[in-house]
């Protein structure tokens, strides 16, 4: 790539990233409620994504029936963890360190 394409490939990216970032902002302005299938989203969106990273990251593990236990190990203690803290990212990191101790200590 020559200097001048990488720097419109920046460009372009920084502008992709913008517009993505704040169109929103403009299109749903602070003062006026969105419309309802907006706020539906903005609902189950989060859940959905939860769900769709948790079939992601379980679809080789339920093949293979030895390394799906600290996965299940895991996922139980995030649970639990977060009705107890209600803090999702200590949950995650909290959960993702036993995932590691167990995968490195007992399941190798």
């Amino acid at each position: 790539m020559t200097t001048t394409q990488e720097i419109l490939t920046i460009f372009v990216v920084v502008l992709g990233t913008m517009i993505t970032r704040f169109l929103p902002f403009f299109i749903f302005p602070e003062g006026k409620d969105p419309p309802a299938y907006i706020k539906y989203l903005g609902g189950v969106l989060p859940y959905a994504v939860i769900g769709l990273l948790l079939v992601y990251c379980l679809k080789d593990s339920v093949s293979n029936r030895g390394t799906i236990i600290p996965e299940i190990i895991a996922i139980v203690f995030i649970v639990f963890f977060h009705k107890w803290k209600k803090s999702m990212l200590l949950s995650i990191g909290a959960g993702t360190a036993l995932y590691m101790f167990l995968v490195q200590n007992y399941f190798s």
